[in-house]
């Protein structure tokens, strides 16, 4: 544990590690009295893609970041499940003393953000979702073995990937299991009683246009689906509509992101009439 100055936002952070399961997960937190925020990194990422994000918002917030499991500098596991990331979120929340968060979730970390706002209300002021936690058809057979196949030719780049913070230490065949339980965790059937059952607000940052592994057109599909989605639900909003793809949004509208989380961190609750 140390106390260091992050060279990439200026700001003063405490770093050390929180143990989990059979795991110790690498965190970092910038302490003070403000509004705690906790990011939520995408499946494979690290939480180096949330320095512009959190330069943005500056020294007023508490930052909270962390690597999950395998991910950056955080240790391998023997579950990377989907409930082993929720484990995470909720040690890091009691192990930082944290009582209530803004949650911050891009991609992955999008449904993170959502499943823990349903589950632990009291715990969440709100949720940004950066372009995920959106409604996706379930996948046949076939489709799941071309997802496999990809990642089994993919995997001589994942040394590559990693050094990036877009890969984990984990092997094809995992990354993949992980990449396919997030698919059948948004079937609509699944993910809609979730936002349904919402209690606080979720706001959106969607992207534009497709990315690796999905074409423009099914990217979009998915985007029309959650806005039709907030027009009908009190907690649910989209924030903005952003120029950049999945992968390049926290780097290219890292502005926008932190005004959003800006926005609802200030915006007074709601009281029931």
């Amino acid at each position: 544990m140390q106390e260091h100055t992050d060279t990439a936002t200026g700001i003063p952070a405490w770093s050390g590690t929180v143990q989990v399961d059979d795991t110790a997960l690498a965190v970092t937190d910038t302490g003070g009295s403000g509004t705690a925020v906790v990011y939520l990194n995408g499946s494979y990422a690290d939480r180096s893609h949330w320095r512009r994000v959190i330069a943005d918002l500056g020294d007023g917030y508490r930052h909270i970041s962390y690597d999950e499991r395998a991910r950056g500098k955080s240790a391998l596991a023997s579950d990377y499940s989907f409930e082993a990331c929720l484990r995470d979120l909720d040690a890091v929340l009691n192990a930082r003393g944290v009582q209530r968060a803004v949650l911050v979730g891009w991609s992955y970390g999008a449904m993170v953000a959502v499943h823990y706002a349903d589950r632990h209300p009291e715990r969440v002021l709100g949720a940004v979702s950066v372009d995920g936690a959106m409604p996706v058809e379930p996948l046949d057979e076939a489709a799941q073995a071309r997802i496999r196949g990809l990642f089994r030719r993919l995997s001589p780049l994942f040394p590559v990937c990693r050094r990036l913070g877009l890969a984990a230490r984990m092997s094809a065949a995992q990354h993949a299991e992980i990449n396919l339980e997030l698919i059948g965790l948004s079937a609509p059937a699944l993910l809609r009683p979730v936002f349904d059952r919402l209690t606080v607000p979720v706001h959106y940052v969607l992207g534009t246009g497709g990315n690796l592994g999905a074409d423009e057109g099914t990217i979009e599909g998915l985007r029309t689906v959650i806005t039709g989605i907030a027009a009908d639900s009190p907690n649910i909003r989209i924030a903005a509509k952003v120029p950049s793809n999945h992968s390049k949004i926290l780097r290219k509208d890292h502005r926008t992101v932190a005004a959003t989380i800006h926005a609802l961190a200030t915006t007074p609750p709601q009281q029931d009439s």
